[in-house]
């Protein structure tokens, strides 16, 4: 895999760029392709959450096919989460709040969100396992309601468009992905992604979808799982979860 795997194809509105991908992986596309929007009518967050996906912001979405064996996959959000760090990063003045990973794939400008991940995987046809990788960046607009703190590039004085935001996530992303190398790289990963983290050592609760948590976030194992270290009750590793801090 190199940089010059990769293709783009850029659109006006569509319902889901994530979608867009799936299509044309049913559609025997080999993968390594991103697709970009202007704006989304049917942008998706986790847990079905809806995403706003008005003009201004970046939405892309890439496809890749067979990208690791199954049980390599879990480390893949903490790769794509340094790609749209360092992408962020190139374009946001050195006075701006700090930037942050807040685990396993949040982005954070002064610990609020500005960047919504979602992973989607469908098994096709033909045997071969298709994997879309969506990514909506706050650059000039943010959603008015939400759950937790938002924010956007805009607020912190980054003057950049889509376009250009996006070059800079496609060469991130090919990086990032060789380093990842089908999940043999989770250790390098792992260690650069604690570089970037979010709050370790600081007290967090974690939303599983059938209870909450709440320890201290002692960071990742090399596998990318969350540690919480819940004091006499001793240490887990969680694989999935939503983290708030305090």
């Amino acid at each position: 895999m190199s940089f010059d795997d990769f293709r783009h194809e850029a659109l006006g509105a569509v319902a889901s760029t994530n979608s867009e991908c799936l299509a044309r992986a049913r559609a025997g596309d080999r993968g390594f392709l991103w697709i970009t929007a202007d704006s989304q009518t049917g942008g998706r967050g986790r847990r079905g959450r809806s995403w706003a996906s008005e003009p201004g912001n970046l939405y892309a979405s890439l496809l890749l096919i067979d990208p690791a064996p199954m049980e390599r996959l879990p480390s893949l959000p903490l790769a794509v989460a340094l790609a749209v760090h360092s992408a962020v990063r190139a374009v946001l003045p050195l006075d701006a709040p700090p930037l942050e990973v807040k685990w396993p794939n949040d982005i954070l400008i002064g610990r609020r969100k500005t960047c919504g991940i979602l992973l989607e995987g469908e098994r096709l046809p033909d045997g071969r396992q298709a994997l879309v990788i969506g990514i909506g960046i706050n650059i000039k607009v943010k959603p008015d309601e939400t759950a937790y703190p938002v924010t956007s590039l805009a607020d912190h004085g980054a003057a950049v468009s889509p376009q250009e935001l996006f070059s800079h996530l496609f060469a991130a992303m090919a990086d990032i992905l060789a380093i990842w190398d089908q999940g043999r790289g989770v250790t390098k990963v792992a260690e650069l992604w604690r570089r970037v983290a979010c709050g370790i050592g600081e007290k967090i609760t974690v939303n599983l979808p059938d209870r909450s948590i709440s320890g201290y976030f002692s960071g990742i194992d090399d596998k990318g799982m969350l540690i919480l270290d819940r004091g006499e009750d001793g240490r887990m590793a969680i694989a999935a979860g939503d983290v708030f801090f305090g």
